[in-house]
């Protein structure tokens, strides 16, 4: 099996050595998403619910450039830098899936790139092609 990359201009670019995902297999691996308009790839201004939605928005994104979604996400992984803001985010996050949620776990961090006040990244599945 080989590794592709993930790479799609409805999602911010990567800013350093790595890509926006991989696939390997039946299986997408997302590096982190960020709250980042997808043109310039600048931070978002606003609270936590809305640095949340945006960067669901933009796994949401790679997940479908790589042929799956976020009905498929098996695991993610949060990290935040204020974890007294647990709650917002959370709340943002349920709005993004209906029946099954992924297994997760929810990281406090000191500091995140850019600034940001959350990252999120994921492993999903996708049929096969």
């Amino acid at each position: 099996m080989k590794i592709k990359s993930i790479v799609t201009d409805m999602a911010p670019a990567a800013f350093g050595p790595f890509v926006q995902g991989v696939e390997f297999g039946n299986l997408v691996f997302t590096s982190g998403a960020m709250p980042l308009d997808p043109v310039d790839g600048e931070l978002i201004t606003g609270d936590i619910r809305e640095q949340t939605k945006q960067t669901m928005n933009n796994l949401s994104a790679v997940l479908e450039a790589a042929g799956t979604s976020l009905e498929k996400v098996l695991l993610i992984t949060v990290y935040m830098t204020d974890m007294n803001e647990f709650s917002e985010m959370n709340e943002v996050y349920a709005s993004y899936f209906e029946d099954v949620c992924p297994a997760r776990a929810t990281v406090g961090v000191k500091s995140l790139a850019k600034n940001a006040r959350v990252e999120i990244q994921a492993i999903a599945a996708r049929d096969g092609r």
